[in-house]
């Protein structure tokens, strides 16, 4: 995967996208604390302001690294959203339209999670690498802290379609099946989001 490249390429839309506040709109600079915490998954995120109740957030996460006992939950995925603010925008209620899309290299997951027919003790004999896309819908809030801070939780559902290869452990080389594919229905955003305003 080209994870690196991508990532020079996120930092570089990230300050573009910042920049955009020369009109005197709101930005917001953020950073997923459950993705953080128990995901071990770092992320950024951005958010500016478009009109008086509408913003653009733009999320990115990443995690590179194998596990202990060679468990993997290597990824990146983007997420933009458009957000529709019901006050005023980075304050209050808003509800979120997003899309999202990545690559991902897992297995080695010890679980015996069965949800909404997505089969994920599969992830425990199992290493699945390929990549995937769709969209959904969230509802979330902003608590405003202090001038520049916020904290924000949010929820969303949606879709994602993925494409992968099949291996038979976390470590083999070796492919068993190659091009399936899954359709997922649930939950596809959770964020407690600790926010800084510009």
């Amino acid at each position: 995967m080209r994870t690196l490249k991508s990532l020079k390429l996120l930092s570089v839309l990230f300050a573009a996208l910042v920049s955009l506040d020369a009109s005197g709109q709101k930005a917001a600079v953020k950073t997923n604390l459950l993705y953080d915490i128990a995901a071990y998954t770092a992320n950024l995120g951005v958010e500016i302001g478009l009109a008086p109740r509408w913003t653009l957030d733009v999320s990115a996460n990443y995690n590179g690294w194998t596990l202990s006992d060679n468990r993997r939950w290597k990824h990146w995925v983007v997420q933009p959203e458009a957000r529709y603010w019901l006050c005023d925008r980075f304050a209050g209620h808003f509800f979120g339209l997003h899309a999202h899309g990545g690559q991902f290299n897992i297995g080695g997951l010890k679980n015996g999670i069965s949800f909404l027919g997505s089969d994920f003790s599969k992830l425990e004999n199992r290493r699945y690498q390929g990549w995937l896309a769709g969209a959904g819908i969230a509802y979330g809030y902003s608590w405003i802290l202090g001038k520049h801070w916020n904290l924000e939780a949010e929820i969303g559902l949606g879709y994602i379609y993925t494409r992968f290869d099949t291996y038979p452990c976390a470590d083999c080389g070796r492919k068993i099946a190659e091009d399936g594919s899954h359709h997922y229905v649930g939950p596809t955003k959770a964020a407690i989001n600790l926010v800084y305003m510009f």
